[in-house]
């Protein structure tokens, strides 16, 4: 199928919404998913915590791939016409990585996930951000910086350091933040709050720097799922100790 022709089979909506991928590196589609769906995805993510089916990672208070317990993140990520329009986008059929889900903001600095999941060719990878709740300005929103994927990328060889192994990697996720913060004011590019509602998707290009405001008032929820997907068949691994990612079948 051309690529005229498969664009014109998406609905008028996410047409429309395609119009400024190529300029801005992001996509937004407002309540692509239903409240009912979203209530189930919570509440099913919220029982398998509470049992202890799924935790937060050791590091921070992010739980990796619920999709592999929770059957409603996994319709969710694995969404057959989701599925379809990022792989539309990329260029190449697309097949999920990982799932990370928040309760509340992740307050990270602004990065590039290219850095840490590479691919081999460049810019193989492709992530959603879904609202599971309405977004306010206080609960550490998601905010980008449009057109900033088309910027050179920053990896490895753009830092000081050197050693690739699991303890030289925390000091070069910060020298990579002051690298991309060095970047970012250099452009002058403004960041954009993405004040989602419910249902709400956000996709976003490999290289497009984005991050996590911090919590301006205590006790505020901003539950979310993320999901990043590799262009099949690619190589993919991370930048800094160089370990391949695995990617189920």
């Amino acid at each position: 199928m051309a690529a005229h022709e498969e664009l014109d089979s998406f609905p008028p909506a996410i047409r429309e919404s395609l119009k400024g991928w190529v300029e801005n590196g992001y996509v937004i589609l407002e309540r692509y998913l239903s409240e009912e769906r979203v209530d189930s995805i919570n509440s099913e993510v919220e029982s398998l915590f509470e049992q202890g089916e799924i935790a937060f990672h050791f590091r921070d208070n992010r739980i990796m791939n619920s999709f592999r317990k929770s059957a409603k993140v996994a319709e969710a990520a694995k969404d057959p016409e989701l599925m379809r329009l990022l792989s539309f986008l990329l260029g190449r059929e697309v097949v999920l990585f990982q799932t990370i889900n928040f309760f509340e903001g992740s307050q990270q600095p602004p990065h590039s996930d290219s850095f840490h999941m590479t691919t081999e060719p460049m810019g193989y990878l492709i992530a959603i951000w879904v609202a599971l709740e309405d977004v306010s300005p206080e609960s550490g929103p998601v905010f980008y910086y449009p057109g900033t994927h088309t910027l050179d990328y920053v990896m490895k060889e753009h830092l000081e350091q050197e050693d690739g192994s699991l303890e030289a990697a925390g000091k070069s996720d910060r020298e990579y933040e002051d690298k991309i913060a060095e970047v970012v004011a250099a452009t002058g590019i403004q960041p954009v709050d993405f004040l989602a509602k419910k249902g709400d998707v956000l996709i976003w290009h490999a290289n497009l720097i984005h991050g996590g405001k911090p919590i301006a008032r205590e006790g505020l929820t901003r539950k979310s799922l993320v999901a990043h997907y590799f262009g099949k068949g690619v190589l993919c691994y991370h930048e800094v100790t160089e370990r391949p990612a695995l990617v189920e079948s």
